[in-house]
């Protein structure tokens, strides 16, 4: 009887702490995911916040470059271009390049394509508006039809912003 007795002290034993060991190993199981989980919740919010601040800066950048632009059709059309008017048509430019490369890379493909074809809008208009500048146009290009292309850009811009309200989930009215 003793025997049996030591046997089922062990047995009883080997049970509580078996029994300890295994919920401490789901306990950290558990940490684990929750750990997981929110890291898991801070890199999307991170992600958010990244696309949200490009976003911003590309919807200004891209306004401002298109206001840029118009001025500059202005000047060309009233006064003539100075070195400062050159200027501050390619700081626009520029500041809108560099927003525009951010994009390319955190953007995903949807906005890609509106960010795009924004982009590609400006690019034409400044080349346009650059060869009347030099009196150098191509065949068709006047200041009417790049005023015109200029302000096709608004539209495009429109779009860009709803895909990236959309991305960012603002709702739309």
């Amino acid at each position: 009887m003793e025997i049996g007795a030591v046997v089922i002290a062990v047995v009883g034993v080997a049970g509580t702490l078996g029994g300890a060991l295994m919920t401490q190993r789901g306990a950290e199981r558990t940490k684990r995911r929750e750990i997981e989980l929110v890291r898991a919740h801070e890199e999307v919010r991170e992600n958010l916040a990244l696309r949200r601040g490009c976003y911003t800066a590309l919807n200004r950048d891209s306004r401002q470059y298109t206001t840029a632009l118009n001025r500059h059709l202005h000047v060309m059309r009233e006064q003539g271009v100075q070195d400062a008017d050159r200027e501050a048509l390619d700081a626009a430019k520029a500041a809108h390049r560099d927003t525009y490369s951010e994009a390319q890379m955190i953007a995903p493909d949807g906005v890609l394509a509106a960010v795009t074809a924004a982009n590609h809008a400006l690019t034409l208009v400044y080349g346009q508006v650059k060869r009347l500048e030099r009196d150098a146009p191509e065949a068709g290009e006047t200041m009417e039809t790049a005023s015109r292309a200029q302000q096709e850009i608004w539209d495009l811009l429109r779009e860009m912003r709803a895909a990236m309200r959309a991305d960012l989930g603002v709702a739309s009215d």
